[in-house]
């Protein structure tokens, strides 16, 4: 495993207070901020895994706050210097960061705990015509840790 092009982990800031925590997602001064399209959250029961998926123009910009997920990143981009290799991050309250995806890159998630929620701060609104999906066994990713 090792790191794909692109891919970027940013150390976020969690703020602690006497009422109630702030986690800090994306600021638009910072390099990786490729613009705003839309902000949605997505919930991911506890073993189960959500993938194949890569989008050819948006920009993932992906936070943990609530739970443990686990993050498998395949590079199938053919130009890229690491075509073919895989990633795996695990994000959480523990390894608070931010996950920042670019197009082309493939991605699946598995939910770890009781109760798992990703913020994604895409950069386009959603458009299911830029986006492609591949089932978790297919003949293109062979990774097969998800499905035990």
């Amino acid at each position: 495993m090792g790191t794909i092009e692109g891919v970027l982990l940013t150390p976020l800031k969690i703020i602690e207070g006497s009422s109630g925590n702030v986690w800090h997602g994306l600021k638009n001064d910072e390099s990786s901020f490729a613009g705003f399209g839309e902000a949605y959250f997505s919930g991911v029961l506890q073993h189960a895994v959500k993938g194949w998926k890569r989008h050819r123009v948006m920009i993932l910009n992906i936070v943990v706050p609530v739970g443990v997920i686990h993050f498998v990143l395949f590079d199938g981009r053919e130009n890229s210097i690491s075509y073919g290799q895989f990633q795996e991050i695990i994000l959480s309250q523990q390894n608070y960061q931010r996950l920042t995806v670019p197009p082309g890159v493939w991605m699946a998630f598995k939910g770890m705990d009781d109760q798992n929620l990703l913020l994604n701060i895409a950069s386009i609104k959603h458009d299911p015509s830029e986006a492609e999906n591949l089932p978790l066994v297919n003949e293109f990713i062979h990774y097969k840790p998800f499905l035990v």
